[in-house]
């Protein structure tokens, strides 16, 4: 019970170190746990992914005018999905990191085939 959080016996309940927004460990794991670097590790492979995926785009696609290389979402989605099933899911992440460009919030597949996804 000293180490159960949602004791409500305050005599055996132990206090956990309560963090604030600014704080800079605020929501993260303590530093060395296995959570960490079960994270790391998350952040590593999600990393690789955005890698292949940008390999995928620069081999299929075409090069346009401007030197970028574009391709539609449609066959994108066609050539990665046997790769791995989180096409949309690395493809906002590769937008966030400024990797990729297309227009909308997300892409659905059958509706959004003929938008073009440009590397970078």
């Amino acid at each position: 019970q000293r180490k159960n959080p949602f004791s409500s016996d305050d005599r055996l309940a132990s206090k956990p170190a309560h963090t604030h927004r600014g704080d800079p460990t605020y929501g993260r794991p303590p530093e060395g746990s296995r959570t960490e670097q079960r994270g790391k590790d998350a952040h590593s492979h999600v990393g690789k992914e955005v890698e292949e995926l940008c390999l995928i785009i620069r081999s299929t696609g075409q090069v346009g005018e401007d030197g970028h290389v574009s391709v539609t979402f449609g066959q994108l989605f066609e050539t990665y999905v046997t790769i791995s099933n989180k096409v949309v899911g690395i493809l906002l992440r590769a937008r966030k990191h400024g990797l990729v460009h297309f227009e909308g919030e997300m892409l659905w597949q059958g509706k959004d085939d003929d938008v073009v996804i440009t590397l970078l």
